[in-house]
């Protein structure tokens, strides 16, 4: 009985949609931040506020792990076109090395995304904190 799997086209392309709905949902946070970097900018220039500080502080690191993101999955879809260019010319062991590679990187860009996304909730957490006047 033969369980390999076959490599082929299909296979890489797998990774355009999920890279595609990945650079969305990065793009939307990426807006959101920036209109909430604009507001914080107005209320620090009125108030100088620690808490707008921290805010301001954990923007900036939120805004990091988002280019990484970006760049991480930016990777994972060249890494994806690069192997299905490889299929082309017949080099299957050497795609699916870089089909590997592309796997890793969406790897990388979902994990810096669950720590972006923890990072977010401290910020959360330090507003409901400067509400509940603790």
């Amino acid at each position: 009985m033969n369980t390999s799997l076959e490599f082929s086209y299909s296979t890489p392309a797998l990774l355009f949609p999920a890279v595609s709905l990945l650079f969305l949902a990065f793009t939307n946070r990426f807006i959101t931040y920036a209109d909430l970097i604009r507001s914080l900018h107005r209320r620090w220039s009125e108030e100088h506020s620690v808490v707008v500080k921290g805010q301001i502080a954990n923007l900036r690191l939120r805004m990091a792990f988002i280019l990484w993101m970006q760049v991480a999955g930016a990777m994972s879809l060249l890494f994806a076109t690069v192997c299905m260019v490889l299929l082309f010319f017949g080099l299957t062991l050497l795609s699916e090395i870089v089909f590997g590679a592309a796997l890793a990187w969406m790897l990388l860009s979902l994990a810096l995304l669950v720590i972006e996304i923890s990072i977010s909730m401290k910020a959360l957490n330090l507003q409901l904190k400067d509400m509940e006047g603790v």
